[in-house]
């Protein structure tokens, strides 16, 4: 098994010993089987690599088989397990651990509450302390917080105790903050990699198979260990099953406000009108009491979030109300061409079979008394009375 970090602590000179190991450059370069085993750096009498023959098939370099980067590698043919850090390890980081736990990963945590006991049943090593956590080197930092607080929580992690190649990954629904809140805070030799699972503890209870993955490579070093890093990283949701979008974080937040976003209000906007089970319940009015239940569960936290941290989502805000505005005004139009022709009939009140219609065949019309388009508040919650119906633009 590969392991990312002790190519960190790798020399091509024992200064111990009496002899010098050569060290082709060839040797670290990924093979195409599962594991591949590297020397350890505390090693002292290992073999020399002649940079002449090719170790498996000693055969001369040259007539070697060609060697495959684990970058080009399929994802079911690599095998490299990281030491991940997840900071926030509430709901949706627990979610996440689970699925990474399983591939085989190491996973620490650390939180502001107490998660200790969730962490040991999945098999995750807690830590109450920050520092602690980050004097263990992990590979990768993967920020669960909420967006609200992601400022305040990466601002107070003690960055100067991490290795200065650390990849740091976010999971926040909006893209465009945290990449800005990355590039300013994180150290310029630090990865950046911003994503975002379009699933959460619900929709993706029963698997993330063809669920979609959103990332960034925002900054990612040359470096074979740092990209091979990142991709290894990415594996996780791609043995998964999951369905992985590449896309800038400004398009992500252009395309989230007109779906999710959009998704969010209008399940908050029902929830005020407290919908409720009938007994002739349509499919459509299900998928709607569906949508009220999905969004209802999410904190009133992250639905701001998805509005504050977005610019594109008070565009969508003007959008969906002037939407609102021109059903409305339709409706008033049709109405007021019914009352119209309505009067136009009274006025001839004594002509029978008019434009086909009798005196007893009068257009079917709501009673001048009764409004359908005003509900009447509740008696338990009295509130002012709204009439919606417009005529020649006044209400």
């Amino acid at each position: 098994m590969l392991s990312l970090s002790s190519l960190h602590h790798l020399s091509s000179t024992n200064s111990t010993t009496h002899h010098t190991t050569q060290q082709c450059p060839s040797t670290f370069l990924s093979s195409p089987t599962t594991h591949v085993s590297l020397p350890s750096r505390r090693t002292r009498n290992h073999t020399p690599v002649r940079c002449g023959t090719d170790s498996n098939s000693n055969l001369p370099l040259s007539h070697a088989p060609e060697k495959t980067s684990m970058n080009n590698l399929d994802a079911s043919k690599r095998d490299v397990k990281l030491k991940i850090a997840v900071i926030g390890f509430g709901n949706f980081g627990q979610f996440l651990a689970k699925t990474i736990v399983k591939q085989g990963h190491r996973v620490l945590a650390y939180s502001r509450s107490d998660y200790s006991r969730a962490a040991k049943e999945i098999g995750v090593e807690y830590f109450s302390d920050a520092d602690d956590l980050c004097e263990e080197h992990p590979e990768v930092i993967l920020l669960c917080t909420s967006i609200l607080s992601t400022e305040k929580v990466l601002r107070s992690l003690p960055l100067h105790r991490l290795r200065r190649s650390t990849l740091f990954v976010d999971v926040l629904s909006v893209k465009e903050f945290p990449r800005s809140l990355f590039l300013q805070v994180l150290p310029k030799d630090f990865d950046i990699l911003c994503t975002h699972p379009m699933f959460g503890p619900d929709s993706g209870k029963s698997g993330w198979g063809g669920l979609p993955f959103v990332f960034d490579k925002v900054r990612v070093g040359s470096e074979s260990i740092r990209t091979n890093r990142a991709e290894a990283f990415l594996d996780v949701f791609r043995n998964a099953g999951c369905r992985m979008v590449e896309m800038t974080c400004a398009d992500h937040d252009k395309h989230a406000a007109g779906s999710q976003f959009i998704t969010h209000m209008m399940g908050r906007v029902l929830e005020k009108l407290g919908l409720e089970n009938t007994p002739i319940n349509t499919k459509g009015y299900e998928s709607l009491l569906n949508l009220v239940d999905n969004t209802a569960r999410d904190s009133f936290e992250l639905f701001y979030g998805l509005f504050l941290y977005n610019k594109n989502a008070m565009e969508q805000l003007d959008r969906m109300d002037w939407a609102f505005e021109m059903v409305k005004k339709q409706l008033s139009g049709y109405l007021h061409d019914l009352v119209r022709k309505q009067l136009m009939l009274e006025t001839n009140n004594d002509q029978i079979g008019v434009n086909g219609i009798s005196n007893d065949q009068k257009l079917m019309l709501p009673s001048p008394t009764y409004n359908p388009l005003q509900i009447p508040p509740s008696a338990d919650n009295p509130e002012k009375k709204h009439d919606f119906v417009m005529v020649n633009g006044k209400r």
